[in-house]
């Protein structure tokens, strides 16, 4: 589990006039004219992370790294629109405060939103948490989805947050090419996955707000309750297909579970467990969205694994050159052809 207590101090490479930051957010934010302790936490994001302490009341501000960034990356005024958006909908956010566009502040762009007290788990087996909480959490991470997915993305002023059609395709076509761009070693299952996703792509599409990384890692639990309190990190967020969100919350059922880095549940005894199998899981996210079933799910998955595969062997590609961020990311690479593989065995065992 990590939980928000990891913070350190604001680390040398992301330092900014804290004096200044606080000057702009007196009178916008409650607490800071009595003081303003910032800190950072700790881990992988792209975007940088800090806790507030403004008094009696805690924030959490992201901003864009420093440095020259790809146009289309660490994004976080899609982030905090989205996040915004969502406020008056039953789906678990943060509030969020303000959007501050203006560099002269804090050298970069930044927003801030509520801290949420709670628990993060990063691996499905919930080996952490009591049996009997398990599949109560396996429950509200399908509802939460479903909520998701069922909001009104026109109607909260989100129809211009991405196209509206087609995703799937453009998906493809994009990861496609990144992996084609980062390719090392041969990997056999990439290429048929890239032959054989076009041609078995979904004839009817359909548009919801799609979070674009949603898993048990990305959601924040209630201190005490199995209730999803948060969504977070909505870095990836788009109008994007939901199965596609769906499939990609489903892989740890298709993932071993004797691979490092994978956190797959393949091998353990789920029932044993008190884990949901697939099947409840998706019957679950069915009965809360009104669906009937989900047609060719084999498809969705393959497609997540295909995407996944090739952010994977982007990694890779990177630490090779020397360039990866992560100690880790040469392991991380390598497990590319591993989801590949995974991903081609369900591709063939598709039906319609």
């Amino acid at each position: 589990m990590s939980s928000a207590a990891d913070l350190v101090d604001v680390l040398p490479a992301h330092r900014f006039d804290e004096e200044k930051l606080k000057s702009y957010l007196a009178g916008r934010l409650d607490g800071v004219e009595d003081e303003l302790v910032i800190k950072q936490f700790q881990g992988g994001q792209s975007n940088p992370t800090f806790l507030l302490q403004a008094g009696e009341r805690r924030y959490v501000l992201r901003k864009k790294p420093p440095g020259k960034l790809l146009p289309s990356a660490h994004q976080v005024e899609r982030e905090y629109k989205v996040i915004n958006a969502l406020g008056s909908t039953d789906v678990p956010v943060p509030t969020a405060h303000l959007l501050c566009e203006n560099a002269d502040v804090i050298g970069t762009a930044f927003y801030v939103m509520d801290y949420c007290e709670g628990r993060v788990y990063s691996h499905p087996a919930l080996t952490e948490v009591a049996r009997a909480e398990r599949a109560p959490i396996f429950e509200a991470m399908a509802d939460t989805l479903a909520r998701l997915h069922s909001v009104d993305w026109r109607a909260v002023g989100l129809a211009d947050f991405g196209r509206p059609d087609g995703y799937i395709g453009r998906q493809i076509a994009r990861w496609s090419k990144q992996y084609e761009a980062s390719k090392t070693d041969a990997l056999p299952a990439m290429d048929k996955l890239m032959a054989w996703l076009p041609d078995n792509a979904p004839q009817e599409d359909e548009t919801s707000i799609a979070h674009g990384d949603y898993r048990l890692g990305n959601l924040m639990l209630h201190p005490e309750r199995p209730e999803v309190i948060a969504i977070l990190d909505w870095e990836l967020s788009t109008l994007g297909h939901p199965l596609a969100d769906l499939a990609y919350c489903c892989l740890p059922y298709h993932m071993p579970s004797d691979t490092p880095g994978l956190r797959g549940l393949e091998g353990y005894d789920l029932a044993e467990q008190g884990i949901p199998s697939e099947e409840q899981f998706l019957q679950a996210y069915c009965q809360r969205t009104g669906r009937s079933g989900i047609p060719q799910w084999n498809f969705f998955l393959a497609f997540s694994l295909f995407r996944l595969a090739a952010i994977l062997q982007g990694v890779y590609a990177r630490a090779l050159q020397g360039n990866a961020s992560n100690a880790d990311a040469l392991e991380v690479g390598k497990r590319a052809g591993v989801l590949a593989e995974i991903g081609w065995k369900l591709a063939q065992e598709a039906k319609g």
